[in-house]
């Protein structure tokens, strides 16, 4: 039966897969002892679980995304579109739903050229900013929560954590190699 989070059917194991079969036989291992593709398909059902928590304060990922990182101060959209991992055009389309909003507001840079921008939360864009970030954290807790070994859940939330600096380490690292 498929797993009512992921829609995956979980593999045979060698308890339930017949003789003979190979259905039992252990598959090669990636990284960390996980079968090829299975941390890549737990990220991906881990950002749908964001955007189910993002649900009631109506952001999508990508807005979301966005407001973080103009929280932490990034303002220039070729910035905020490097940290992001996105082109610049991405950047402005983003920010044009988020200033109709009324949670971003751009102005004009410093520099002589007309076409420099910045772009800044609003006090109502720290606000909703702030409920995401609670309507997320709450439903990654409640999914953690699931899990009934002692330590578990306090493991994948921390597990995260160590991803986000794992992350910001990487960006440093590709930001200095330039």
């Amino acid at each position: 039966m498929p797993d009512p989070v992921t829609g995956v059917s979980p593999r045979p194991t060698p308890s339930t897969a017949g003789p003979g079969t190979g259905a039992g036989a252990p598959p090669e291992t990636a990284a960390g002892g996980a079968r090829p593709g299975s941390l890549a398909r737990a990220a991906a059902w881990l950002a749908k679980q964001v955007e189910l928590g993002l649900a009631p304060v109506e952001l999508t990922l990508p807005q979301y995304r966005v407001l973080g990182v103009l929280g932490e101060g990034v303002t220039i959209p070729s910035a905020i579109a490097e940290r992001l991992t996105v082109r610049r055009p991405t950047v402005t389309a983003v920010v044009d739903g988020l200033e109709a909003k009324g949670l971003v507001e751009r102005r004009a840079g410093v520099s002589q050229d007309r076409r420099s921008v910045t772009h800044t939360l609003t006090p109502r864009g720290r606000r909703v900013l702030a409920k995401a970030d609670v309507a997320v954290d709450a439903r990654l807790a409640e999914i953690a929560a699931c899990l009934t070994e002692p330590g578990d859940r306090e493991d994948a939330l921390r597990s995260l954590e160590l991803w986000r600096s794992a992350i910001r380490a990487y960006h440093a690292q590709q930001v200095a190699a330039l």
